[in-house]
């Protein structure tokens, strides 16, 4: 961002120049007047204007709000919303079989609402790639009594991490407001009717194929342009099936059906992704393609970092484990930026 741009100079004229510097000098005083402190005022409001106008030209990235089945979430460049995940899954790949009592994982959403979270996402099937797939009664037996043991006691939106139409549909009734759908739609028919019908949020995730083979399929000639273009394909589709546009975020799908390489080249051109119109989720948090610059150690360091640079290009909403890094970091952006309540 050029703030100062340089004066311009002409050939120098003999005899001419300190004229020139005079007439100069008196114009700046006749604008500034006698202090100089008008003339530092004057200076520090053109760079509060530059910043100011960068500061709007990010928040263009953001419609003003996100709409679920209960409230209308509104969203900032200065404030992006943290999204505290909590797997019911013996298998996740970050920490599955952490949390595997529904007591247990009702006392973890609740200290993540106490930390700061905007939205805990529960997710009881794993989709990383190479996961088998469970059945949709195995599935709500593993949701259905973590939903119960919140219920009444979460004050923040809750988000059933599901592709299945029959597992949306039952959470949704027992409280959920969102489906994050890793499928974008494509795996089970009735997903979006089930959405759509409840007035609920949704999540389009980008994917290719399934996710016990879906690393097969991570071929692409130009993988910013081809998942701009499958995605663009399916928000038409899902707007199509009766969900607003209002109650959709998008998700590039870090990891899924994507190499290391196509990640980084995802992620360096996020930027473009906020052109479909729609306000942008990341979940790269603990994603393998971070342990080329970071031992599994540091994993949730690595992730906040390229969280952080993520909302300078775009994204709305940080899919998380550790929340309380991503809730510190939001702050201090926030408090940055003027957008702290």
């Amino acid at each position: 961002m050029e703030i100062f741009a340089a004066r311009k100079t002409s050939p120098s004229v003999p005899g001419k120049h300190l004229e020139t510097g005079r007439q100069s000098d008196q114009a700046e005083e006749s604008r500034l007047g006698d202090s100089p402190v008008r003339g530092e005022e004057a200076a520090q409001n053109e760079v509060g204007a530059e910043v100011a106008k960068a500061a709007a030209s990010l928040e263009a990235f953001h419609p003003a709000r996100w709409v679920t089945s209960a409230r209308a979430l509104a969203l900032s460049s200065h404030r992006p919303l943290i999204m505290g995940i909590i797997n019911l899954t013996p298998d996740s790949f970050s920490d599955g079989g952490r949390l595997l009592s529904a007591r247990e994982a009702a006392e973890e959403a609740r200290r993540m609402e106490e930390i700061g979270v905007d939205l805990v996402d529960f997710g009881a099937e794993s989709t990383r790639p190479g996961a088998e797939p469970v059945s949709a009664q195995e599935e709500l037996h593993r949701l259905l009594p973590v939903l119960r043991a919140v219920a009444g006691r979460l004050t923040v939106p809750i988000s059933v991490d599901t592709y299945k139409a029959s597992v949306a549909r039952v959470a949704l009734a027992e409280g959920a407001e969102i489906v994050n759908d890793v499928s974008g739609g494509k795996w089970e028919t009735g997903l979006w009717e089930t959405v759509r019908d409840a007035g609920a949020g949704y999540v389009l995730v980008h994917s290719r194929g399934v996710p016990k083979t879906m690393q097969a399929d991570a071929v692409y000639r130009d993988v910013v342009r081809e998942v701009k273009e499958e995605m663009s394909v399916r928000l038409s589709q899902c707007r199509e099936a009766g969900i607003p546009g209002e109650r959709i975020l998008c998700d590039v799908g870090f990891g899924f059906a994507k190499t290391e390489d196509q990640n980084w080249a995802l992620l360096r051109e996020l930027r473009v992704f906020a052109e479909m119109g729609r306000p942008l989720l990341v979940g790269v948090s603990r994603k393998s393609f971070l342990r080329r610059w970071a031992p599994v150690k540091d994993q949730d360091a690595a992730s906040l970092a390229v969280e952080i640079l993520a909302s300078t290009k775009g994204a709305a909403v940080w899919r998380v484990h550790d929340v309380d890094g991503a809730v510190a970091a939001r702050n201090v952006i926030a408090a940055l930026q003027g957008g702290l309540p």
